[in-house]
């Protein structure tokens, strides 16, 4: 789309040499004579720039700066004045001019200086269209799940959004702890300030420290720069510092001061930095454990533990998982234009059946992979990867797993007896797939309760007359 630009000058000479060139290289220009006319003419229309004279008469260009700044704060204004006046030009500055060019000039001063702003323009628009994606994307309306186990963690969330407080989220490799920690950024009032991210557990030992608190040239051997670290980098913003159980003893208590005195001391000098963070961390260990074996200090532990956030592993809340596949199968289909694509009912039951030991990354890598990898609208379980297709993934020991129930999916002529003909619908083929794994999660969620009923309701997130309506349609004594 042609930029439209409006020039205001006093001098019809100015406006009509600016006009005549700016055209020439394909801009849509319009002028004005005065102040009063030029904001009159920009409230009809819509303009990318705005060249205007300081000195006119009635209405000078600083007004007219401010009234378009109020107007449309996205509009790129450049003043040009005969008269070069140090405090005019200062003071358009900081109302948000853009250059400010001194009479006479050069055409190819004024080109530069538009060509200049209007990528300037441009880079602003884009920047803030990718931060409005990026805070879409982290809103909580975004987090795919239903279970009660994941209700409770958005709450909490929403609660502390909005507060200062360090938070600790723990959980399972890829139960999703970076999101809840940008969810938690983006929908904080730091949002517009940086999120950095510092994976302690991937960083060597002797790096870590410079890393995160920096150093200045010659502190050490190949320090041959100053370089400040990622505290100062996160000022006014948000420090994520994942799998913070793997720091090494003698970090953690440099960290500890950082967090208590909210200053940093770079490495090889004495000056202190105040800095203004907020920081989440994350962790798959269990620091109880490790504050007991030596390996983490508890004074740490409860500074940064301040709101813990606990995200429960997928096979504590099975109904999250059709969900959870529907949304990805809807995101990667559309990433790649593969039309509307849906899982075949003996796939869908063995994704279902499926233990998912990587949690909800597991389950995106495998829903990308069956969209890269089916030549139809329909994924088979041919589609599937070997270890789901084969079920080797459906036995699962340890505590109760409602959906990777032993045995389950592993009887294959009993999978395919219930696999529809081309004419069943998808709703009875739903169904027919419930008919199998349903009966089967009850009977784990009742001997994991030791035949409790009502603790084997709560394992199954369902109301006590709910499993008994269960109990009785599928003749299960």
């Amino acid at each position: 789309m042609t930029e439209r630009i409006l020039v205001i000058d006093d001098k019809e000479n100015i406006c009509r040499l600016l006009a005549t060139h700016l055209q020439s290289e394909g801009f849509q220009v319009d002028t004005a004579p005065d102040g009063e006319q030029g904001l009159a003419r920009f409230d009809t229309g819509s303009y990318d720039l705005v060249i205007t004279d300081v000195k006119m008469p009635g209405m000078d260009g600083l007004d007219v700066l401010r009234r378009i700044k109020d107007r449309s704060p996205d509009t790129v204004v450049v003043l040009i004045t005969a008269f070069a006046d140090m405090d005019d030009a200062i003071a358009a500055m900081k109302m948000g001019a853009f250059d400010y060019l001194k009479k006479p000039f050069k055409l190819e001063e004024i080109q530069a200086t538009v060509e200049k702003a209007l990528e300037n323009r441009r880079l602003l628009q884009e920047n803030r269209r990718l931060r409005q994606e990026v805070e879409q994307k982290y809103s909580f309306d975004n987090i795919v799940a239903r279970s009660k186990p994941m209700k409770d963690v958005f709450t909490r969330i929403e609660r502390v959004a909005g507060a200062a407080s360090t938070v600790l989220i723990t959980g399972e490799t890829g139960t999703g702890k970076e999101l809840v920690a940008r969810s938690i950024h983006y929908n904080s009032p730091r949002k517009n300030n940086p999120f950095v991210v510092v994976n302690c557990g991937a960083i060597p030992v002797n790096l870590i420290e410079s890393e995160l608190f920096g150093h200045v040239r010659g502190a050490f051997t190949d320090a041959i720069a100053t370089k400040p670290g990622r505290f100062e980098d996160a000022h006014g913003g948000t420090l994520f510092l994942d799998e913070i159980g793997e720091l090494e003893m003698s970090v953690q208590g440099k960290l500890l001061r950082v967090l208590q005195e909210s200053e940093v001391t770079r490495i090889g000098e004495s000056k202190m930095r105040k800095v203004d963070v907020r920081v989440v961390c994350a962790t798959n260990k269990i620091l109880d454990q490790e504050i007991h074996t030596g390996g983490f200090r508890k004074d740490l532990f409860y500074r940064i533990n301040v709101v813990p956030i606990h995200l429960p592993p997928l096979r504590d809340r099975p109904e999250d998982i059709t969900l959870l596949l529907n949304h990805f199968l809807a995101q990667f289909t559309k990433d790649n234009n593969s039309g509307e694509m849906r899982f075949a009912p003996s796939a869908l039951a063995r994704l279902l059946a499926h233990a998912w030991p990587g949690n909800v990354r597991e389950l995106m890598n495998v829903v990308e992979r069956c969209v890269l990898m089916s030549d139809n609208l329909v994924i088979e379980m041919d589609d599937l990867p070997p270890e789901i297709a084969g079920g080797s993934g459906a036995a699962h020991g340890g505590p109760f797993n409602a959906y990777a129930a032993p045995g389950l999916m592993g009887d294959e002529n009993k999978v395919r007896a219930t696999v529809p003909s081309q004419e069943t619908s998808l709703k009875r083929a739903m169904e027919q797939a419930a008919e199998i794994i349903e009966p089967e999660m009850i009977r784990r969620a009742i001997e994991s309760a030791a035949g409790n009923k009502d603790k084997a309701a709560k394992i199954l997130d369902i109301s006590r007359r709910s499993l008994f309506y269960k109990l009785k349609q599928y003749g299960m004594n």
